[in-house]
């Protein structure tokens, strides 16, 4: 399989206006809805958060209710963005590739920068991640939207430091892509410095490790290595997401290890 390897270079620029928390005088673009699909519905949730935003505690705590109430009919992702570290606080789970993601998220949706929290549901809109109700308003709307693609998984195995599996996609796979997120279930944070200083901070549904191969048959498999800060004893879960070239979500699958 071709590999495309999402980039852990530093964005060389960032405006003012990529530390926007509210967006709400950007412009969204609209979901197409319904779109037709084969197979049971998915809903995944991806949020781009920092330790050193002061508006993100509430979106952190709302997403991990969703996730406790719904088991596993929602999928959760938390993406952490190193924008803010420059107040002081380096956020531990940063990293440059997931401010370069929402940055391509916020091209597609013509939004004119990156903000915290962003809330992007089966990567097809957008919204402030702190607002309960427009989230479970979407659940509500996109669990009942069939999906393009089904994710079956099959011998996920962690040995040692890294993690084996095999998946297997049923539906049109024409220019699309296979993701697979490693997930850090939940860790505690003391914050020294930064808007939350003096904080504790319970984050979960972390993403640690990303890796996207382009998918050319509906069978494969892969082997991904486990960062070296994850704990021998922390629970961590491997979630494989189907994705076209326009970023939508189209199939998903989760394996608890």
């Amino acid at each position: 399989m071709k590999k495309i390897f999402i980039p852990a270079l530093v964005l060389c620029v960032i405006g003012v206006t990529a530390f926007v928390k509210d967006p709400s005088k950007q412009s969204e673009l609209k979901p197409e809805l319904p779109y037709e699909g084969d197979y049971d519905p998915i809903v995944v949730l991806e949020l781009f958060t920092s330790q050193g935003c002061s508006s993100c505690p509430a979106a952190d705590l709302l997403l991990n209710e969703v996730k406790q109430n719904s088991k596993e009919e929602v999928i959760t992702l938390s993406y952490h963005v190193d924008y803010w570290n420059y107040i002081g606080w380096e956020d531990p789970f940063s990293a440059p590739q997931y401010s370069k993601k929402q940055q391509l998220y916020n091209q597609k949706f013509r939004s004119r920068s990156n903000y915290t929290p962003q809330m992007v549901v089966n990567g097809r809109e957008h919204f402030v991640g702190s607002n309960k109700s427009k989230l479970l308003s979407k659940i509500a709307t996109y669990k009942k939207l069939p999906a393009m693609n089904a994710v079956s998984l099959k011998s996920v195995k962690r040995v040692g430091g890294k993690i084996n599996l095999g998946y297997k996609v049923s539906g049109d796979i024409s220019n699309k892509n296979v993701k697979a997120v490693l997930v850090l279930d939940e860790r505690s944070t003391q914050v020294k410095r930064g808007e939350n200083r003096n904080r504790t901070l319970i984050n979960s549904n972390i993403v640690v490790f990303e890796r996207i191969e382009t998918l050319e048959s509906p069978q494969g498999s892969m082997t991904i290595e486990i960062p070296k800060h994850i704990r021998a004893n922390e629970k961590v879960a491997l979630v494989l997401l189907i994705e076209n070239d326009n970023y939508d979500i189209t199939g998903a699958a989760k394996a608890t290890l």
